[in-house]
């Protein structure tokens, strides 16, 4: 799933890209994707492109008029930019990759694609972005939070802490790769319970939260949006690495398992060298 750093680098992409470049128009080839019928999809013909901004992990496009067409990409979506398109024919709808296509007047544009059979990509075209519910429940931004306002976030909502940094309510834009990366900068366990957490290890967590977070960002940032998805697999130490030797300690990654996701960690740099039991309904250790 693309998270805050992809989503904020495809923004700069747009923005180094597309601002300026008015609508030819925009095409929508999966019904279910746009979410909002009024303004119509048509509003947006001939409207220029005058920014591209991030709300946690949602991208919104910014026309001219005040229109925004704010996306989320959910678990296999993406955006890709063409420089041209192989035909000036009008999408059908139909069971392609292709949700939306926006074309730009200089013949280029992007379209939003999602792969697999899940579709939860969502677009919603609003005159307010936080006409969009997933933009209004935001918590506070995971990069720009001071550790006031992180700590404060956090303690508001008991749990684990791999759930609740991942929760977007409390915190606006991390998801399950980066909380994995987070947590094992922080040499946190991803079940300890965020009110358990002493203050030194919450500045440790929001320090390795700005820290991951930050460092995904410069990487990302001037990649074409075609390589970004290769730059965050180079980036990881631990998420997606299950059975490889952790590059800080040697130890080998483990893996949770549950019934639509997993998590990886380090248990010499995690959890005091003790694996985790994984049982989704085991006493965990934290």
């Amino acid at each position: 799933m693309p998270e805050l750093p992809e989503v904020e680098a495809l923004a700069g992409y747009l923005r180094q890209r597309a601002v300026g470049r008015r609508v030819d128009r925009l095409e929508v080839a999966a019904i279910s994707a746009l979410k909002t019928y009024d303004p119509a999809p048509t509003a947006v013909a001939g409207r220029a492109v005058t920014d591209a901004r991030r709300y946690g992990k949602f991208l919104d496009v910014v026309f001219d008029g005040g229109l925004h067409l704010v996306v989320h990409l959910a678990r296999a979506g993406w955006l890709h930019y063409r420089e041209a398109f192989a035909s000036t024919v009008p999408l059908r709808p139909g069971k392609g990759p292709i949700a939306i296509r926006v074309r730009l007047d200089d013949g280029s544009g992007f379209d939003l694609t999602e792969a697999g059979t899940q579709k939860k990509l969502a677009a919603y075209l609003v005159t307010d972005p936080q006409a969009v519910p997933g933009v209004a429940k935001l918590g506070p931004d995971a990069l720009s939070a001071d550790l006031a306002t992180f700590a404060g976030a956090l303690r508001g909502r008991r749990g684990q802490v791999k759930g609740v940094l991942t929760d977007q309510a409390v915190l606006g834009g991390v998801g399950n790769a980066y909380s994995d990366e987070i947590l094992h900068a922080a040499k946190l366990s991803p079940f300890a319970l965020t009110d358990r957490l002493t203050d030194d290890q919450m500045a440790t967590l929001h320090a390795a939260t700005r820290r991951v977070l930050g460092d995904a960002v410069t990487r990302s940032l001037g990649q074409r949006a075609a390589e970004l998805k290769g730059e965050k697999r180079s980036g990881l130490k631990v998420h997606a690495r299950t059975g490889l030797p952790c590059p800080v300690c040697g130890d080998t990654v483990r893996e949770v398992s549950f019934a639509d996701s997993s998590l990886q960690y380090c248990p010499t740099c995690q959890t005091g060298g003790k694996p985790l039991a994984d049982r989704r309904l085991s006493r965990l250790v934290r």
